[in-house]
C-alpha cells in the first residue's frame, strides 16, 4: 500500500468535499488537475490521463452529492420539483459528455478542460449574478436545459453548477436553492457519466490494473470516502457564512489550476 498516495488523495478528497457543499459545484474542477498530476507522476499511459482524471472525479461525485445534498435537504433548500424536471435531460446529457470525450486526444480534452475551469474562474471571481428576467421554462425547456448542463458536466467531469446554478438564478431561484438544487442535480450527472465511461472505457486495453472502464479504483475509494465526511461541513457553512471571499481564494486556485491544465494541452 502506497500510503503517500493515500494521503494524497485524501487530502484532494477533503478539499474537493468541501468546496461542493459549500458552492454546488460537484469538486471535479479542482480534483481533476491533482488526479491528473498523480496519474502522470505514476506513469500511466499519457493519452489517457486526462480521460482516467474526468472519469474518476465525475464517479466521486455520486457519493459527494449524496452526502452534500442531504445537509441542504435539512434546511428544506432543494427544490426537488426542479430536480426531477432537469434530470431527464441532464441523464442523457451526462451520457453524451463521455462519449464526446473519448473522441478528443488527451490535449485536446486537457485544452478544453481548462478553458472552462478559466471561464468558471472568472465567473466566480466577477461574482455577477445573472439578472432574474424570467421564470423556470416548461417541460421542454427544462428537458433541454438539463441536456446542456450534462453534456458539458459529463464532459469536464465536474457537477454542473457553474451552468446550473447561473441558470436557475436567471429565472429566479434564490441562490440558497439554486447551490442546493444544483448539488442534488449532481448524482444523476454522476451517475449517467460514470456508467458511461466504464462503457466506453472497457474495450481499452492500455489502461492500468483496477481500473474500471476509465476510472481508477484506488483513486475513487479514497477520494470519496473523504469527500463524504467534507460535503456536509461545505454545505453547513453555505447557510451560516457569506461566500464572497471564499469564492474569491477559490477563484485564484482555480487559475492556476487552469494554467497546469493549459500547459498539459501543448506540452
Amino acid at each position: 500500500m502506497d500510503w503517500s498516495l493515500v494521503g494524497i488523495l485524501l487530502i484532494m478528497g477533503t478539499a474537493g468535499g468541501f468546496a461542493a457543499g459549500l458552492l454546488g459545484i460537484g469538486g471535479g474542477m479542482v480534483l481533476v488537475p491533482f488526479i491528473t498530476m498523480i496519474f502522470t507522476a505514476r506513469g500511466f499511459p499519457p493519452e489517457l490521463v486526462v480521460h482516467m482524471a474526468i472519469a474518476t472525479s465525475l464517479a466521486t461525485i455520486m457519493f459527494t452529492s449524496l452526502s452534500s445534498v442531504r445537509a441542504h435537504h435539512k434546511h428544506g433548500a432543494v427544490l426537488w420539483p426542479v430536480v426531477r424536471m432537469l434530470a431527464p435531460g441532464i441523464l442523457i446529457g451526462s451520457w453524451i459528455g463521455p462519449w464526446i470525450g473519448k473522441q478528443l486526444d488527451a490535449s485536446a480534452l486537457a485544452l478544453v478542460f481548462a478553458l472552462f475551469v478559466a471561464f468558471s474562474a472568472t465567473q466566480m471571481l466577477v461574482d455577477k449574478k445573472p439578472q432574474a428576467s424570467r421564470d423556470l421554462p416548461k417541460a421542454p425547456g427544462m428537458f433541454a436545459a438539463g441536456g446542456v448542463i450534462g453534456i458539458v458536466a459529463g464532459l469536464v467531469g465536474a457537477g454542473g453548477g457553474f451552468i446550473s446554478v447561473p441558470f436557475m438564478s436567471w429565472c429566479n431561484v434564490k441562490i440558497h436553492n439554486a447551490v442546493a438544487t444544483s448539488a442534488a442535480l449532481g448524482f444523476p450527472i454522476a451517475l449517467a457519466g460514470t456508467l458511461s465511461n466504464v462503457y466506453f472505457g472497457l474495450g481499452e486495453t492500455r489502461l492500468p490494473e483496477y481500473s474500471l472502464g476509465y476510472i481508477y479504483l484506488p483513486a475513487l475509494v479514497v477520494i470519496a470516502a473523504a469527500s463524504m465526511t467534507m460535503a456536509p461541513l461545505g454545505a453547513r457553512t453555505a447557510h451560516k457564512m457569506p461566500v464572497a471571499k471564499l469564492k474569491r481564494i477559490f477563484a485564484v486556485i482555480l487559475y492556476a489550476l487552469a494554467v497546469y491544465m493549459f500547459w498539459k494541452a501543448f506540452a
